[in-house]
């Protein structure tokens, strides 16, 4: 058993509004320099949709992720051998058009515009060419456009859907959509460092962030093609591949990231938890529908004393195994097993998890009055979206874990229904309890971190304790003196 940490989150998607706001922090911090202009670290994407870049869940135009071919497991992109006669020209790299180009305006026009009847127009201008386009897509460009025959009905995720099923999802009283906020999932199997020739990906020890060395860096980009979520991007300006770093120089001073702290629905919780390194290949390797429960397995109890003793030898300290105790990610993931990792089919084992939408009902008319589905998951008619579509986007197909995350979610509001409204039956409750072996303590807990956490509870982040990973190479004190001052030169482009 190796026990290491790694930084996790928790995205509860019931409580995502929409309001791009984790986007626009995560832009001005990050992404607003020369060459980054299309480059969205956090993005949020409206479902069913076809995402950003377009179509990225498309593995086999861009053979993103791992694949198993016998008992082994595979970069899609291909081996050594294949990437290096590829390493000139790679097909499978997402172009400008995918993501789009950015523009801004001249504004100009409208200070200069001779006296006219006419109000001048700001014509939008390339920020890359400077040239006049005209705008044809955008990182958000179908939002809210969940029932929108050119964008939704090309969402990846409907493959599986009979085109009965289709049809009722797309019918105009049924039109339904949820936001899915993304991020790099720093990955415990990650296909960007896997894919790198240069080797200038690297996964941090002290807790599993994985960064880009921009000195090491030489511009290949199988990066960009080995990761399935696109969540590499490729600076045009100074010839170097960037990616979230999950604002590390916040988390080192146990602040939360940009994205996360300034999200207005409070739906991203982050904590560390222990996994075990030597369970990571293998769990991979399961087949698609026993990959969740293979990525749990891996994910050990910070209350185990083993687990502790071992964690200890590996240097992890004690305050991280404290803070991992603590963590709201081992909760949603592990104990209430009501969040999901994004396609688990691509073997990469994200770190970022997500609680499914309990999405609204389907309603019957009766006289003046619309009446709810007497048994919530009886029938597909009873949910306005497909289990299998969720199945699809968070379990690798498997819908036995959607619907028991969905069931235990709604037990636990008919359990907070009875309490302050009273007009549930108390049997109605116990019964949905006991299908999920939800218990009333366990559902006050459930209901504390889900509805009125704290800004603390949400965020629990330990002393990252630079100085231990920091001594094993080099002297500490001659590393804190140059810290917080990065390159003296700046990274450039090679000829």
């Amino acid at each position: 058993m190796d026990v290491r940490a790694q930084i996790a989150a928790v995205f509860h998607l019931d409580k995502c509004i929409g309001c791009h706001t984790c986007s626009i922090a995560c832009k001005n911090i990050w992404t607003d320099r020369k060459g980054l202009e299309y480059a969205w670290w956090n993005n949020v994407e409206t479902r069913p949709g076809t995402g950003y870049p377009t179509l990225w869940e498309d593995q086999e135009k861009y053979k993103g992720g791992w694949e198993l071919k016998g008992n082994e497991l595979k970069l899609k992109l291909g081996g050594k051998l294949s990437r290096l006669m590829n390493i000139f020209y790679n097909p499978y790299l997402p172009t400008i058009d995918d993501y789009y180009e950015p523009w801004t305006y001249r504004y100009q026009d409208l200070f200069n515009a001779p006296e006219s009847d006419v109000q001048p127009t700001a014509r939008p201008i390339s920020m890359i060419t400077g040239e006049p386009v005209d705008v044809e897509a955008g990182p958000n460009w179908d939002d809210d456009l969940g029932g929108s025959p050119v964008y939704a009905r090309n969402d990846p995720n409907l493959k599986d859907l009979t085109e009965e099923e289709k049809r009722k999802l797309f019918e105009f009283e049924r039109v339904v959509f949820f936001y899915v906020p993304r991020i790099c999932n720093h990955c415990l199997n990650p296909g960007c460092v896997a894919a790198c020739p240069a080797g200038a990906i690297y996964k941090r020890a002290e807790d599993g962030i994985v960064l880009i060395s921009q000195e090491k860096c030489r511009a290949w980009r199988m990066c960009i093609s080995g990761c399935p979520y696109k969540k590499v991007y490729f600076n045009w300006n100074t010839g170097k591949s960037e990616k979230c770093i999950l604002c590390y120089p916040r988390i080192e001073t146990g602040q939360a990231p940009a994205c996360f702290h300034s999200c207005v629905g409070r739906i991203r919780y982050l904590g560390v938890v222990l996994y075990d390194a030597d369970r990571i290949v293998e769990a991979a390797k399961n087949p698609d529908h026993k990959l969740v429960d293979a990525q749990r397995e891996v994910i050990l109890n910070p209350f185990d004393e083993e687990v502790i003793k071992t964690a200890k030898a590996n240097g992890i300290h004690d305050s991280v195994i404290e803070y991992a105790q603590r963590s709201p990610v081992y909760k949603f993931v592990k104990e209430w097993k009501v969040a999901f990792p994004l396609h688990p089919e691509y073997r990469t084992m994200p770190m970022v998890f997500y609680v499914p939408p309990l999405l609204p009902v389907m309603a019957f008319r009766r006289g003046e009055i619309y009446d709810l589905a007497k048994d919530f998951f009886s029938t597909p008619e009873s949910v306005r979206i497909p289990i299998r579509y969720l199945a699809n986007l968070f379990t690798a197909g498997n819908e036995e874990h959607i619907v028991y995350a969905l069931r235990k979610i709604l037990a636990l509001r008919l359990y907070k229904r009875m309490q302050k409204a009273k007009d549930v039956p108390e049997e109605e409750v116990k019964r949905m309890m006991d299908m999920v072996g939800l218990t009333p303590e366990v559902a006050e807990e459930m209901y504390r971190l889900m509805s009125l956490p704290t800004f603390h509870d949400r965020f629990v982040i330990p002393p990252s304790h630079r100085e231990l990973s920091v001594e094993q190479t080099e002297d500490v004190y001659t590393r804190k003196a140059s810290t917080g001052f990065g390159f003296r030169k700046p990274p450039e482009r090679g000829m």
